[in-house]
C-alpha cells in the first residue's frame, strides 16, 4: 500500500433502493387504504343523496315536487327535530314524515299525541312495523312487500281515482278501521291507506312507497297527480326529516353506552384476552436483576467472535457501525506505534500529523480512510477494511 492511497467516494445520503427498503411497507399500505377508498367511492357512487329532501334536486330528491306545489298556493317548510314537528301540526297543515323508522318509541308516542285531533292531514312515508302501529293505530305491515312497482287504485278515495295507476307498490298494510280507505292493492293488502280521525277534521295517510315523491319518478304513471293531491289538500306543507341526531325527546333511560351495546359474551371474550396477554407478558417479560458472571463451558475463540459480530453488524444493515469499529481499533493501535498517548489516538490533529511523517504521505488521503463517512455499501466495507489493514502493516514495517 502507498501512502497516498484513497479510498473511493462514498456518500451518506440513502440509496434509492435503500429508501424503498425502508417505505415499502409503508407505501403498500398507503395504496391499499387508496385503492379502498376507491373501491368504496365506487360502490357508494349511486347512493341516495339527498333522499325524499324538498331541497335536493337529485334524482331521489323531491325538489320537483316541492315546486309543483308551490306553484299551486302550497308553502313548503322543512323541518328536523321532533318539537318543530309537533309544533306544526294543525288544521292547515300537512305534516309529511319522510322517514318514521329513524323515530324512538318515546318520540313516536309524542308525535302520535300532537297529530290526534289536530285537524291536519299526516302522511307518514312507508313506515314498517316499527313504527306504523305507534304512529297509525290500527294498522298492521305485513312482512311481504309488494311484488309490482305500479298499481291500480281499486278504492273510492277521490285523489286515488284521479290519479290513476301510480307507483305505490312497496310496504302493504291491513287496518281494523273500517272506515278507511283502502287503495293500491297487492294480493287484496293495500299499499296506501288513508285513516280519517274520529276527533275531528283531520285524517292520516300511509304511504308504501315513496316512489311517487322522487323526481326521476314523478312524471311516471299518475305519480305527480297523486302526489299533489295528497300535499296539496292544505295551504301549508311541513316536511319533517327526521335525525338520529335529534335527541330532544329521547328518554334519558333509553341511553345506552358502547359498552351495553356490546353483547355479554364479546365483554368476557376480550377479558380473557387481555389475562392471557398479561401471561404471556408475564411469560416471556426479561427477567431484571444483577448480572450472574459464569465460567463458559468452552473456550471461543477470537477469530469466531468477530465473525459473530460482523454477522450482527450484516444482519442490521449497519455498516456504518461496523466502519466506525475498524477505524476505532485502527487508530487504538497505530497510536503506540506513532509515539502519541492513546487518549489522543481518535483526535485528526495529533494522530494525521504523526502518521504523514512517518510515511511521508498525503494527510488527506490518511484522514478520509482514518475519519471518513461511512461506505455505502458492503464492497465499500470491505475496501475500507483492506486499506486498513494495509495501512497498519506498513506502519509496522521496519
Amino acid at each position: 500500500m502507498t501512502t497516498g492511497a484513497t479510498l473511493p467516494s462514498t456518500s451518506t445520503s440513502p440509496t434509492a433502493r435503500a429508501l424503498w427498503t425502508r417505505t415499502r411497507g409503508i407505501t403498500l399500505a398507503l395504496v391499499l387504504l387508496l385503492a379502498g377508498a376507491v373501491t368504496l367511492a365506487v360502490l357508494q357512487s349511486d347512493a341516495r343523496h339527498g333522499a325524499l329532501d324538498p331541497r335536493s334536486a337529485d334524482p331521489y330528491g323531491s325538489r320537483a315536487l316541492a315546486e309543483l306545489l308551490a306553484d299551486r298556493g302550497v308553502s313548503t317548510r322543512v323541518v328536523t327535530t321532533l318539537a318543530e314537528a309537533r309544533a306544526a301540526a294543525g288544521p292547515g297543515t300537512t305534516l309529511l314524515v319522510a322517514t318514521p323508522d329513524l323515530l324512538t318509541e318515546r318520540q313516536q308516542r309524542d308525535l302520535h299525541t300532537s297529530i290526534t285531533g289536530s285537524g291536519g292531514r299526516t302522511l307518514l312515508v312507508a313506515p314498517t312495523a316499527w313504527s306504523v302501529e305507534t304512529l297509525a293505530p290500527g294498522v298492521t305491515a305485513d312482512p311481504a312487500n309488494s311484488r309490482a312497482s305500479a298499481l291500480s287504485p281499486d278504492c273510492a278515495l277521490p285523489a286515488a281515482r284521479r290519479a290513476g295507476t301510480a307507483e305505490t307498490g312497496g310496504i302493504r298494510y291491513t287496518t281494523r278501521h273500517l272506515d278507511a280507505d283502502s287503495c293500491y292493492p297487492s294480493a287484496r293488502l293495500a299499499t296506501l291507506l288513508r285513516i280519517p280521525d274520529t276527533t275531528g277534521d283531520g285524517d292520516t295517510v300511509v304511504l308504501g312507497a315513496p316512489d311517487i315523491l322522487y323526481n326521476d319518478r314523478l312524471d311516471e304513471q299518475g305519480n305527480a297527480s297523486l302526489a299533489l293531491q295528497l300535499l296539496g289538500s292544505r295551504s301549508h306543507l311541513v316536511w319533517y326529516l327526521p335525525s338520529l341526531s335529534d335527541t330532544a325527546a329521547t328518554d334519558p333511560a333509553d341511553e345506552k353506552s358502547f359498552l351495553d351495546l356490546l353483547p355479554s359474551g364479546w365483554l368476557w371474550g376480550t377479558l380473557q384476552l387481555f389475562v392471557a396477554a398479561a401471561l404471556a407478558a408475564l411469560w416471556r417479560a426479561r427477567r431484571f436483576g444483577p448480572l450472574v458472571p459464569e465460567q463458559l463451558p468452552v473456550a471461543i475463540r477470537a477469530s469466531e467472535t468477530a465473525e459473530g459480530r460482523a454477522r450482527l453488524y450484516r444482519k442490521a444493515d449497519a455498516r456504518d457501525r461496523a466502519a466506525d469499529a475498524l477505524r476505532s481499533t485502527t487508530r487504538t493501535r497505530l497510536a503506540p506505534l506513532l509515539g502519541i498517548p492513546v487518549t489522543r489516538a481518535h483526535t485528526p490533529e495529533s494522530l494525521l500529523p504523526a502518521l504523514s511523517d512517518h510515511l511521508h504521505g498525503d494527510g488527506q488521503s490518511l484522514h478520509a480512510l482514518l475519519f471518513g463517512p461511512p461506505p455505502a455499501d458492503d464492497t465499500a466495507l470491505i475496501a475500507l477494511a483492506d486499506h486498513l489493514d494495509a495501512l497498519e502493516r506498513e506502519v509496522r514495517r521496519p
